[in-house]
């Protein structure tokens, strides 16, 4: 059963189907034509051979010469050829004996009529047969005519008479046939378009929609295995969605419970500075404020980092002059590397165009996260440069430190979860990044194309 729904045996139907009717229609068109022409196929094809030895053996034969005589074999051969046509000339050209003559010839032969008549028969139409009467040639000759269309074989004539019918029959079938064919692949192609748009087109969830299987052929089992990755693929859509909320949940209850005893540490830590300590306590409370602030930066990357995940992060674009925003930035973080003793470098020139489509309060998270990082992790460097640049493709702002450079050179994952965050938002408005760093530095370029 399965076998008698595939495309295979469908087509191979349509195959059986022209084959079938291409015989059929061969027949009938036969049984119309030679009902028509009434043609006899029981009847021997005639040769020309055959008759001529027959007619001259005929002529010989005749011993008693009279009309008579003649006349009875001339009918004998009609019956035989119904439309031969027999005439006797006699030897002084005397027109004696026709039978079934329709054409007008002269009662008195010439010598020159003779030798024309016998000029003009030879290989000619109709076939003509001259044989003398008897075993004497003073009695005369006869002749026997026949048109040479009943010499073809009936198939030819009946081609000849109604071949033009035939091959519109033929056309006919032939067109039906590609039609047929057409429209079962037109069917196909159809249903496959069908299935691609259902693939391309996206529900609200931006999974693929299911596709409604009408057949249980091979592409019905293929619209069937769709139907089944679909709702896999919703399922599992589904799975992880609410894994991602499991997560946000446990991340912000993390963040929530982390700040909460952070919060009492950093009064504790207050409280303690305010007594009297000896220098290795005073050093210990410092460092340890430097880790409370440490730790309380990196929970906060990590609840920034989960909304942006999440696409919850509030983004509103609009256009800012960057030059003074980040010069304003520079101003607030210039005194925390000042008292961290660091050599500020600052080379910051007006662009031709210093308007930039962009959201302000994340390209400020993206430069507090840059410079928090050379305070973390290029404090031995002791520098810190801010530059422009532009080319005739981009402008761009470059960050340059003399640490001890990153592991890896070229791309900000593996840096830490603060540049992944800064990679984010730097696509998110369409901007560039890059990071070139080895041992004597690193140099972070943030690029806005033209």
């Amino acid at each position: 059963m399965k076998f008698f729904r595939s495309l295979l045996a469908k087509y191979m139907l349509i195959i059986f189907l022209a084959i079938s009717i291409v015989q059929l229609s061969y027949f009938a068109i036969a049984a119309f034509v030679f009902g028509i022409g009434k043609t006899d196929f029981s009847s021997e094809v005639l040769r020309e051979s055959e008759i001529e030895e027959k007619w001259h053996a005929e002529a010989k034969s005749i011993k008693i010469i009279t009309e008579e005589t003649i006349t009875q074999r001339f009918e004998d051969w009609q019956k035989q050829y119904p439309k031969a046509s027999m005439f006797w000339v006699s030897e002084d050209g005397t027109l004696l004996t026709k039978v079934n003559v329709e054409e007008q010839i002269p009662s008195k032969w010439t010598p020159a009529y003779t030798t024309k008549f016998i000029k003009e028969r030879y290989g000619g139409d109709p076939f003509t047969v001259i044989a003398f009467l008897g075993d004497d040639e003073s009695n005369g000759f006869i002749v026997f005519e026949m048109p040479k269309e009943l010499f073809k074989p009936p198939l030819v004539n009946v081609y000849e008479k109604y071949g033009a019918i035939i091959l519109l029959g033929v056309i006919a079938i032939i067109l039906f046939f590609i039609v047929v064919s057409f429209l079962f692949f037109r069917g196909i192609r159809k249903r496959l378009l069908h299935l691609q748009e259902a693939m391309e087109i996206r529900d609200v969830d931006a999974l693929p929609i299911e596709t409604k299987v009408k057949k249980k052929d091979e592409i019905g089992q293929l619209e069937q295995s769709f139907n089944r990755m679909v709702c896999e693929l919703r399922e599992s859509k589904n799975r992880e969605q609410k894994e991602e909320q499991l997560r946000r949940e446990l991340i912000a209850n993390l963040s929530h419970d982390l700040r909460t005893p952070l919060t009492k540490i950093r009064a504790q830590s207050y409280s303690i500075s305010k007594e009297e300590l000896s220098e290795e306590g005073q050093q210990a409370i410092k460092a340890m404020e430097i880790s409370i602030v440490n730790i309380d930066a990196l929970i906060e990357n990590l609840m920034s980092y989960t909304l942006l995940m999440a696409s919850k992060y509030k983004f509103e674009q609009k256009e800012i002059n960057v030059i003074r925003f980040v010069r304003e930035q520079m101003t607030t973080w210039y005194p925390v590397f000042e008292k961290e003793g660091f050599e500020i470098d600052i080379e910051v020139h007006p662009f031709e165009k210093n308007e930039w489509q962009v959201d302000p309060i994340w390209l400020g998270r993206i430069f507090d996260n840059l410079f928090q990082n050379v305070l973390r992790h290029a404090n031995s460097g002791k520098y810190i440069g801010v530059e422009t640049k532009s080319t005739e493709h981009y402008d761009a702002f470059i960050i340059k430190d003399h640490g001890n450079g990153m592991k890896n050179e070229s791309n900000a994952k593996g840096a830490g979860i603060g540049l992944s965050i800064v990679d984010i938002m730097v696509k998110g408005m369409d901007l560039d990044w890059g990071i070139e760093s080895n041992e004597f530095g690193t140099k972070i370029i943030i690029k806005h194309y033209k």
